[in-house]
Formats: C-alpha cells, sequence, structure tokens
C-alpha cells in the first residue's frame, strides 16, 4: 500500500516502469511548462495561467544501429509540438479533454506504444491541480489509421428576410442537393436586444441572440439541426445532416478568435466560413463580404440555385 502511495504521486516515468509488462524504452518531457487560456470557470475565461506538462513516452525498442540518425527516434520535438497543436486547436475547459487530446496525437506517432501525460495548474492557488491519465496503441482509437479529411461545408448566411421568405424551403433542398455539406448561418432576430455596456457582458448577449434566431429556423425546417460544437459539426457533415450554427462555443473557445463583434453576424459567419476551409460562402438577402473563401451573394428575391 505504501509504494502505492507513493507511485501514485511520482513522477510519471517512475510509474512507467512500474506498470511495464514488456522492456521498452521511453522518452519524457518534464515539468514544460506553458501559459495558456484553460478552464471551465468564468474567472478562468480571458486570462492566462501556467500549465505544466510531464510526459512519457514508451517507444518500441529499435532494431539494429542508431546510426545517429533523428528520423530512426522519436524526437523531443514530436512531443512538445503535440502539445502546441492541441492548445491552439481551441479553447479548452478541462484538463482531463487537454490530456486526453495530447496522448492521442503522440500515438500518431508510429514508434509510440504507450503514453504517461500529467498536466498542473500551477496558478490556482497555493498548490498545483492536475490529472494523470495513461493511453496506449491497443487502447486508443487509432485516429490516425481511420483518417479521413474533414469535408469543406457549403455555408449559407440567411437574412432575416430569407427566413421569412416562402421560398425558404425550397432553396433548402436546392442547397442540399449541390453536392456539399450544409450549415446554415444567421443573424440575430429583428427584436430588441438588452444592452448592458459591459463589452463582455454584451458578447454574450448577442451570441445568444443569433441562436435564439437558429432555433426558428429548426422550428420552421425540422430537417435543421442547431449544433454548437465542432465534434457536432464534424459528425453531422459526415452523416449528410443540415446544420444551423449556434456561435457562441466556437467563438469563445478560439484561440484566435473573430475580430467581428456578435452584432456583425454576416462577417461573423465569413470568419467561420474561413475557419471551416468552406467551398463556398453563400449569402441570401446581403451583400457579399470578404472572405478567403470564395462568395457569392443573392437578393431574396432572385434566388434561383438550381
Amino acid at each position: 500500500m505504501t509504494d502505492d502511495i507513493r507511485l501514485a504521486f511520482a513522477h510519471p516515468s517512475e510509474r512507467a516502469e512500474a506498470s511495464a509488462s514488456a522492456p521498452c524504452d521511453r522518452i519524457s518531457l518534464r515539468d514544460y511548462v506553458v501559459e495558456v487560456e484553460i478552464g471551465a470557470f468564468q474567472l478562468e475565461r480571458g486570462t492566462l495561467q501556467r500549465v505544466r506538462f510531464n510526459i512519457v513516452v514508451e517507444v518500441l525498442p529499435l532494431t539494429g544501429p542508431i546510426d545517429d540518425d533523428v528520423d530512426r527516434i522519436l524526437s523531443y520535438d514530436r512531443v512538445t509540438e503535440a502539445i502546441g497543436v492541441e492548445l491552439h486547436a481551441e479553447r479548452i475547459n478541462l484538463l482531463e479533454t487537454l490530456a486526453a487530446r495530447v496522448a492521442e496525437r503522440i500515438l500518431l506517432e508510429p514508434q509510440a506504444e504507450r503514453v504517461f501525460v500529467r498536466i498542473e495548474k500551477l496558478d490556482r492557488g497555493p498548490f498545483a491541480l492536475g490529472v494523470e491519465i495513461v493511453r496506449s496503441r491497443d487502447g486508443q482509437s487509432h485516429a490516425g489509421q481511420d483518417h479521413q479529411e474533414a469535408p469543406h461545408p457549403r455555408i449559407v448566411y440567411l437574412t432575416n428576410d430569407a427566413i421569412a421568405a416562402p421560398h425558404l424551403k425550397g432553396w433548402i433542398d436546392d442547397l442540399a442537393d449541390m453536392g456539399a455539406p450544409l450549415v446554415i448561418c444567421l443573424g440575430a432576430p429583428d427584436l430588441a436586444t438588452p444592452q448592458t455596456g459591459h463589452a463582455m457582458t454584451q458578447r454574450r448577449i448577442d451570441l445568444l441572440s443569433i441562436e435564439q434566431n437558429a432555433w426558428v429556423l429548426a422550428a420552421r425546417d425540422l430537417r435543421c439541426k442547431v449544433v454548437e460544437t465542432r465534434t457536432e459539426l464534424d459528425w453531422a457533415m459526415k452523416n449528410n445532416q443540415i446544420c444551423v450554427w449556434a456561435p457562441s462555443k466556437i467563438v469563445l473557445d478560439a484561440v484566435d478568435g473573430p475580430s467581428a463583434t456578435a452584432r456583425n453576424a454576416l462577417a461573423l459567419a465569413t470568419w467561420f466560413a474561413d475557419e471551416m476551409n468552406a467551398k463556398e460562402l453563400l449569402v441570401i438577402g446581403g451583400d457579399a463580404p470578404t472572405a478567403r473563401v470564395p462568395v457569392r451573394a443573392i437578393p431574396v428575391d432572385q434566388v434561383k440555385l438550381t
């Protein structure tokens, strides 16, 4: 029992050695500290805090001479890169989520067999708060082997005039048949929005106003499903589901978020189209914005999609 308690708080390298079932090589990253915005609590938004990583990767022993060739080994840089990629992909609430994603990314490396990841927050008090996980190649989803390129959706921005148009369902029929996943973006409804005089709270209210409109559209056409996370979007696009974007989570969790405010919903949709590497941004009832992706704008009274 005493040894179990000691190992519970030991460095992951000791944990790995104690639990090894076969001889293996290990590489480790110790006390790697980065500053990042992370956390599920409101007080953790908009502020950086120090997070410490300790990672041990068990790798297959090399056969034959190494020949001092860096291409034959799992480089330490690949471990720090895995951390950087996941930290920059989106804002993360939970250390558990971050640890799992880092572990999965490291296990995509052909040499990696098992990985121990310990992550600790250093600024939440006079102590360290952390999680530790163990993942093995046999126990993970082998995402690298089953990788599919993310689909390129058609992003369609509908003005309120377009939402109210009598031909809306017919337009959605045509758009759904145009050979790309369909994601619909909207602005706020034509109603007075509460004003707080405070930038952060106003941003939340304005984003929620857009989401109210998303549910209005979902009620008008039950094929349209309101989605708010990138995971939901990826699944829906791969399964030919028509999506209506509820922007709050993706916008608030973005590492490099949009410069546009939620009151400029078309600019927000343009940022989203660029982030999704969309096949096209189609604006029905509004003007064409500037974007990295192809853009079309069609007046409501001139819509002809087929």
